[in-house]
């Protein structure tokens, strides 16, 4: 029966009923399952199989550095990031309202960790997520110039549900990469959604633009439907010596 089953399943894109469905047929005759019990089981297995496959597709081409989860993010080791913001935004709202989201504060308090935290929670959400740095976002936008391919790849730039921008501001822009960090925000604003993480203060980003009108425009359009979320503290790569904590509570 089963390999009468197959051609079947195939014309109707549901061969992967077959990875389950010796497993589920022994349960129907041995749990004396009903016809409509067997047939919910055997296609809820197909549903999570493919939404599974979805999921790595999404993360695959979210393209993550690591993997990072909130789960596994210490908020005690400093306590003055704001955690019940950064869970609020884990729910991923701001990406169906097409919202922006800045991360900024000094290296090493884990800017980086929450923004592909949150990525990874809208990638589980079903939203579609790329992850660059801005250093490699300009670059690709500078020798996509350079063949011919620029709206192109100003579509993936600006085609995805939510794009994660990284290092902003890290060092200084030159040629066009003004122009096109202006046109990625001018392409995305009010269509999807961005989260950027910098190590500057918000008052210094206008000083990354060509000029202050194109200053202007960038940061009206990026701060209109924003979240600033300020994260200071102590470097998780050189936390404060044992030492230095007990002197610092001794003061207290």
């Amino acid at each position: 029966m089963t390999s009468d089953l197959v051609p079947v399943l195939k014309k109707l894109r549901l061969s992967g009923v077959l990875q389950t469905l010796e497993l589920r047929s022994r349960q129907a005759v041995d749990d004396d399952l009903a016809h409509d019990e067997f047939l919910y089981r055997v296609l809820h297995d197909e549903v999570e199989r493919r939404e599974s496959k979805q999921l790595q597709l999404r993360l695959r081409r979210a393209s993550f550095e690591s993997s990072k989860s909130l789960e596994d993010f210490d908020f005690t080791f400093n306590p003055g990031i704001p955690k019940a913001r950064v869970i609020d935004l884990a729910t991923c709202h701001f990406v169906e309202r097409h919202e922006n989201v800045l991360l900024v504060g000094p290296a090493g308090v884990g800017k980086s960790h929450v923004a592909q935290a949150i990525g990874l929670r809208a990638c589980q959400a079903g939203h579609t997520v790329l992850c660059t740095t801005a250093h490699q976002m300009l670059s690709q936008l500078r020798a996509a110039r350079a063949d011919g391919s620029y709206d192109r790849k100003l579509v993936r730039f600006s085609g995805v549900d939510l794009l994660i921008v990284d290092d902003l501001g890290l060092r200084p822009l030159e040629r066009d990469e003004p122009i096109d960090l202006y046109e990625v925000i001018r392409q995305r604003y009010e269509r999807g959604a961005m989260i950027l993480t910098s190590n500057r203060a918000l008052e210094e980003w206008p000083s990354l633009f060509e000029n202050d009108l194109m200053a202007s425009a960038a940061m009206d359009r990026l701060l209109h439907h924003a979240q600033v979320v300020v994260m200071e503290g102590n470097s998780y790569r050189n936390p404060p010596s044992r030492k230095g904590r007990r002197g610092r509570d001794d003061d207290s």
